[in-house]
């Protein structure tokens, strides 16, 4: 079964950066798109951001567009956020999963335990 382990939250000001993983056991990333998701509690999980299995095509929220960057690396079966000009609104726990290109919508039914990211004003 594959485990999804998301890593590199914590607290940073308004304007900061951060980089988030997302490490993929029990299976290959090979073939699959990939994408990164938020949940503020009490709201439904929003997309973020997907990369395809080649990391040739990305697609972003237009709420994160121009200050995140998704990427990918197979061979370590990792997937990466690199988040710049953080703003509070983007607090959040944030998730990867295996995405459906044409929807961007969640493709594997386990999540990780996520990781959260705060951004303080």
């Amino acid at each position: 079964q594959v485990q999804l382990v998301e890593s590199g939250g914590g607290l940073v000001q308004a304007g900061g950066s951060l980089r988030l993983s997302c490490a993929v056991s029990g299976g290959t990333l090979s073939g699959y798109a990939m994408g990164w998701f938020r949940r503020v509690p009490g709201t439904e999980r929003e997309f973020v951001a997907r990369i395809s299995w080649k990391g040739g095509s990305t697609k972003y929220a237009d709420s994160v567009k121009g200050r995140f960057t998704v990427s990918r690396d197979n061979a370590k079966n990792t997937v990466y956020l690199q988040m710049d000009s953080l703003k509070p609104e983007d607090t959040a726990v944030y998730y990867c999963n295996a995405v459906f290109v044409s929807s961007s919508r969640p493709q594997w039914d386990s999540w990780g335990q996520g990781t959260q990211v705060t951004v303080s004003s």
